[in-house]
């Protein structure tokens, strides 16, 4: 995890191979008693079965840990550029998926409630129009319509859960479902599993604020230029990404100004943004945006970044923010 991390493994673990060699590979994944994936610091390739015990300390932590490895094949260790970027890919890929699923619930309550016609269900026509600004495939649309006329399927309903992180960090997790039941229950798990502690309503919320958001790459425009365009559209402000020591010139391409709008002025910011010819990419709705980042340790960042990166894995989940700087 981060850097202050200490652990400690107890027990020998005696790997044999037919070809007479180990491959180390740091980023290979187990499972715990409750079916989790868990890090481990240590694992070799051409192993069908493997249990040991591992004591996992930190700061924040300290408990002992079942873990059992099942590999059908040798696993293959990318070096680091590779992996950053297949971490990227996969990253876009997900937020995509995630854009597409939330779109699609929201098309599937508003027929259920109104009707398939988007002429007398203004809800769905909205529904349509954001799915058009934000490039949601229209097969996508289509196929969520007629789900929601198949029998059994319910209406979503979006609820909102409040979560402490480490380090005095707040976490929103925003989730729209058809089993409220399921959904709690999730993310209860999730956030118990990975040392969180779930809050009472009105105890996170208050720390952020609902903004439209518009992200542009970098490396697409400059910097001032950018700013005079927003502004000039109407624009509430640009959030500059942050730069970290060990950020590589290939890290530092893939960062993105945030631009703030209000919800009035979004399209319009759209429209400048296209005729100046600036690729950009929209938000799925709307961001909680933060009013005070908060500054932990390398450590208690990457548990959080863990934990919420576990919590948007789950279907019920449409985004999760943090105040985490």
């Amino acid at each position: 995890m981060g850097s202050s991390s200490s652990f400690r493994a107890f027990g020998a673990i005696l790997h044999r191979f037919s070809h007479g060699f180990s491959s180390k590979c740091p980023n290979s994944f187990g499972l715990q008693r409750n079916g989790l994936p868990s890090r481990n610091l240590s694992s070799s390739s051409t192993i069908s079965q493997l249990s040991s015990l591992y004591l996992v300390e930190n700061k924040y932590s300290r408990r002992y840990v079942q873990v059992r490895k099942i590999w059908t094949f040798s696993p293959v260790c990318m070096g680091r550029r590779s992996s950053k970027i297949a971490g990227r890919k996969g990253a876009q890929d997900a937020k995509k998926a995630k854009l597409y699923c939330r779109i699609g619930k929201e098309v599937v309550s508003a027929v259920k409630k109104w009707g398939p016609n988007p002429i007398s269900n203004t809800a769905l026509a909205a529904v349509l129009e954001k799915a058009k600004e934000l490039d949601v495939p229209k097969e996508i649309m289509d196929r969520n319509i007629k789900r929601a006329s198949e029998k059994g399927q319910e209406a979503y309903i979006e609820k909102i859960y409040e979560v402490y992180g480490y380090g005095g960090v707040s976490i929103v997790v925003e989730v729209s479902t058809d089993k409220i039941k399921r959904s709690i229950a999730v993310v209860r798990e999730v956030v118990k599993d990975y040392g969180g502690k779930m809050a009472d309503p009105g105890s996170v919320m208050f720390k952020f604020r609902r903004v439209r958001v518009v992200n542009v790459k970098v490396t697409d425009v400059d910097k001032d230029h950018l700013l005079g365009i927003a502004l000039d559209a109407g624009a509430e402000d640009i959030i500059e990404p942050p730069i970290y020591e060990d950020d590589t010139e290939e890290d530092r391409s893939e960062r993105y100004y945030k631009i703030v709008s209000s919800s009035e002025k979004y399209t319009a910011i759209l429209s400048k943004l296209r005729e100046e010819r600036i690729h950009f990419e929209p938000d799925n709705g709307s961001e909680l945006l933060p009013l005070t980042a908060i500054e932990v340790d390398d450590e208690a960042m990457d548990l959080n970044k863990e934990m919420m990166s576990k919590l948007l894995e789950l279907d019920d989940v449409d985004a999760v923010y943090t105040d985490q700087q």
